[in-house]
C-alpha cells in the first residue's frame, strides 16, 4: 500500500476512536444526503414544485457529475479501505474509491442549490459533514475525500461561469439538435463503460435530458400552485418512478441475459423522461398543475 494510503488509514482509525452509537447513527444519517437515492427524490420535488427549469438544471448537472466520476473511479482505480482492512467498513460501499462520490456531488448539488437560494453557510457545512462521514465509515480514503471535493468545485465553477451561456446557446437550437446532444455523451460513455452505476447514470441523464428539451418547448410547466396540488404531484410522480425502476426490473431479464445493460439503460432512461417529460404531462391534464405561454 502507498504512503497517502498508509496515512489514510491512520486517519481512519483516529476517527473511528471516537466511535460511539450515536455518532455511527449521526455519520450514517448524513451520509444518506449524498446518496443517489436521496438526490432522486430531491431532484423530483424541486422540478414538480418548486421550479422545473432550475430542478431539471439541477438534475441534468448531478448527472453529469456523476457520469464523470464513474469514469474517473475506473479510470483510477483505487481500493476502498474496506479491501485492506475489513474491520474499519462501517457501511456498504461498491466499485473503486477514488475520487469519492458523496463528495463530489455534495459540492456540485448543494453549491448550485446555495447559488439559487442564498443558503451558502448550510451548503458548506453539508459539504464538509458528507465527506467526512464518507471517512468516518471507512469506506473512502481521506484522499479519495479531498479529490471528490476538489473535482467537484471545478465542476460548480464551470457552472457558474459557462451555465447561462451553454443554455442560451442550446436554446437557440433546433429541436432535433437538442435531442441528439442530449443523446450524444450519455450513449457515449454508456458504450465506453457499460457497468451498473454508469448505465443508471447514463440512462437517467439522456431520459430527462431529451425529457427537457420536449417539455420546455411543448409544456413549458408551471411548478406552482397550492401546497395540496404541489403534494399530490410528489406521490403520484414518485410511485411511478418507484413502479419504473423497481417494476421493469421484475420483468427485465437478470444479469445472466446479454440484454440486461441495454434493458438497465431503458429502464433509468425512461424513468428520467417520466422525471421531466411525463409527469408534467400528466399534471396538467391531471389539472394538477397549469401551464405558462409556450417558449419559442
Amino acid at each position: 500500500m502507498n504512503p497517502i494510503l498508509e496515512w489514510g488509514i491512520e486517519v481512519i482509525v483516529a476517527f473511528q476512536s471516537i466511535r460511539s452509537p450515536a455518532l455511527d447513527l449521526f455519520f450514517q444519517g448524513v451520509t444518506t444526503l449524498g446518496n443517489a437515492e436521496f438526490y432522486f427524490l430531491l431532484a423530483p420535488i424541486i422540478i414538480w414544485c418548486v421550479d422545473y427549469k432550475f430542478g431539471a438544471r439541477l438534475g441534468i448537472l448531478l448527472l453529469f457529475s456523476s457520469s464523470f466520476n464513474a469514469v474517473l473511479k475506473n479510470t483510477f482505480m483505487e481500493p476502498r479501505p474496506c479491501e485492506p482492512r475489513p474491520e474499519l467498513c462501517l457501511d456498504e460501499a461498491e466499485g473503486y474509491g477514488l475520487p469519492s462520490g458523496h463528495s463530489q456531488n455534495a459540492i456540485v448539488f448543494w453549491g448550485a442549490l446555495a447559488r439559487r437560494t442564498g443558503t451558502w453557510m448550510a451548503a458548506i457545512l453539508l459539504m464538509l459533514l458528507i465527506g467526512l462521514s464518507r471517512i468516518y465509515l471507512g469506506v473512502h480514503f481521506p484522499s479519495d475525500v479531498f479529490a471528490g471535493w476538489a473535482i467537484g468545485i471545478v465542476i460548480l465553477g464551470a457552472y457558474l461561469a459557462l451555465g447561462k451561456r451553454v443554455e442560451t446557446w442550446l436554446g437557440g437550437r433546433s429541436l432535433k439538435v437538442q435531442i441528439l446532444l442530449a443523446l450524444s455523451l450519455p450513449l457515449l460513455l454508456f458504450a465506453v463503460q457499460p457497468d451498473d452505476v454508469m448505465v443508471q447514470v447514463t440512462g437517467a441523464f439522456a431520459g430527462i435530458a431529451v425529457g427537457v428539451a420536449l417539455a420546455i418547448r411543448y409544456l413549458d410547466f408551471d411548478a406552482g400552485g397550492p401546497i395540496w396540488k404541489r403534494t399530490v404531484r410528489f406521490v403520484l410522480g414518485v410511485a411511478v418512478v418507484a413502479g419504473i425502476v423497481f417494476g421493469l426490473r421484475l420483468v427485465f431479464p437478470g444479469r445472466e441475459d446479454s440484454s440486461y445493460v441495454v434493458l438497465r439503460f431503458i429502464r433509468y432512461g425512461l424513468a428520467g423522461a417520466w422525471i421531466s417529460l411525463g409527469a408534467p404531462w400528466l399534471f396538467l391534464r391531471l389539472g394538477l398543475a397549469e401551464a405558462r405561454i409556450a417558449s419559442a
